[in-house]
Order: C-alpha cells, then structure tokens, then sequence
C-alpha cells in the first residue's frame, strides 16, 4: 500500500508527533505507515483522512505487489 501522508502532514505543517496525537496512535504507527511498512485499519485510514480534510483514496493507493 503507497501512502501520501508525509506529503499531506508536510502542507499542513504538523510533524509525526501531531498527527499521531490527533488521530489517536503512538508516533512509531506514522512512521511505519510512512514507509509503507503497516497497513492500517479502516477506521485509522478514515480518521488519518479526515485530519487532512481528503478521501481515503487521496491518501491511500493499493498496488498489486505481484
């Protein structure tokens, strides 16, 4: 799964810390997702989405590993 979290966090200016905090999960949880080392839940998805005011699908892309 590719993300665009760092990009979205980055325009708003809030580091990894902040969005942790506003989302509800330790900063080690952004830096994995960041890297594309864990996939989160839905309701992680939908709640890091919200924080930057996009869909789902703007922050989060799957592509086929195959």
């Amino acid at each position: 799964m590719k993300t665009r979290i760092k990009e979205f966090r980055k325009k708003l200016g809030i580091t990894q810390e902040e969005l942790a905090r506003l989302v509800g999960v330790r900063r080690e949880t952004i830096v994995f997702l960041e890297k594309g080392k864990y996939n989160p839940s839905l309701r992680l998805a939908w709640k890091i989405s919200k924080t930057f005011g996009k869909r789902i699908e703007e922050v989060f892309s799957f592509e086929d590993e195959e």
